[in-house]
C-alpha cells in the first residue's frame, strides 16, 4: 500500500480555516466529539482528513515548512489561486511548470500552512 489516505490541517483559529477551505474547495467539516482537542473530520471527494485546533503556537514564516507538503489537484489552477487570494490565502511559491506534466505552485492558508496546487496539463512548458 503505502499510500498517502489521510490529511490534517492544524489551525489557531479553526473556523476561519474551515471558511477558507470550503471556499476554494468546497470542502465540509464535521466536528468530533469526545476528543482531547478541538477536531474537525473533512469531507472531500476523495480524500480522509482531519482540522485541528493548533496545540503550539503558529511557526514564525519564511523558515520553510517541518512537515510533509501535500498538494491538492485542480481543474484551473488559475481559477483556484484567485479563489485562494480573494479568502485571504498568500503566494508561497508562483505557478510554475514541470514541463509535459502539470502546473504547481504553493500558497499559505490564513494560518500561513503552507500546501500546493497542481493542474496536470501535458502541454504546461
Amino acid at each position: 500500500m503505502n499510500q498517502l489516505c489521510y490529511f490534517e490541517i492544524q489551525s489557531s483559529n479553526p473556523s476561519r480555516e474551515m471558511k477558507f477551505y470550503h471556499g476554494v474547495f468546497g470542502w465540509n467539516f464535521t466536528k468530533v466529539e469526545g476528543l482531547p482537542i478541538e477536531y474537525y473530520q473533512i469531507e472531500t471527494a476523495a480524500m480522509h482528513g482531519g482540522l485541528l485546533a493548533r496545540p503550539a503556537p503558529v511557526p514564525p514564516t519564511h523558515c520553510g515548512t517541518n512537515a510533509f507538503t501535500c498538494s491538492f489537484e485542480v481543474d484551473d489552477f488559475d481559477a483556484a489561486a484567485e479563489k485562494i487570494l480573494a479568502l485571504n490565502g498568500k503566494i508561497a511559491m508562483e505557478k510554475f511548470a514541470i514541463p509535459s506534466k502539470c502546473w504547481q505552485g504553493y500558497f499559505l492558508d490564513p494560518d500561513n500552512n503552507t500546501f500546493g496546487l497542481v493542474q496536470v496539463d501535458a502541454n504546461a512548458k
